[in-house]
């Protein structure tokens, strides 16, 4: 298919390796000419997704975390993906100020701070086998009236 592209790293789950995620996510949208507030959105919400792997699905062990980044035109996925512990209840976790480890200071806000600043977030989850954070966002609204926003945004992932 025309326009597409795809990229794959897979890295130790290392709290020094979080900026290494970013850096390569933001790397590779920035292809689409991207502005510098969809590069700090993409940003933010990798480093969240990675930071999760680090905390709640290794527990502090060190494991691989796995990116897959692909686009199609302006349609940007990023997948971060774990084998770690598995989330027992993902609606639970995505809540607001949910969090399993308070005693590391974690604030509970990482899946909601994933879902401000990408356009669709999923996550599919198996306790003891690990966990893939899905995250879609479309590129370019900033260049697009609101008429053409909202007819690509209802064919955008569909």
């Amino acid at each position: 298919m025309e326009n597409t592209n795809e990229m794959k790293i897979i890295f130790d789950s290392r709290p020094e390796n979080e900026g290494l995620a970013r850096v390569a996510a933001a790397a590779f949208c920035t292809q689409l000419n991207t502005t510098l507030e969809e590069v700090a959105d993409l940003k933010t919400a990798v480093s969240e997704a990675v930071t999760n792997c680090i905390i709640h699905a290794y527990e502090g062990q060190v494991q691989k975390i796995e990116i897959f980044c692909r686009r199609e035109g302006q349609k940007l996925w990023v997948d971060v993906i774990d084998k770690g512990v598995g989330i027992r209840d993902v609606a639970k976790a995505m809540e607001p100020l949910f969090t399993t480890k308070p005693e590391k200071d974690r604030s509970g806000m990482g899946f909601t701070f994933m879902e401000a600043f990408m356009d669709e977030v999923e996550v599919e989850s198996k306790v003891g086998c690990g966990t893939c954070v899905t995250m879609k966002k479309r590129i370019g609204r900033g260049y697009m009236n609101k008429e053409q926003e909202e007819k690509e945004t209802a064919e955008s992932y569909g």
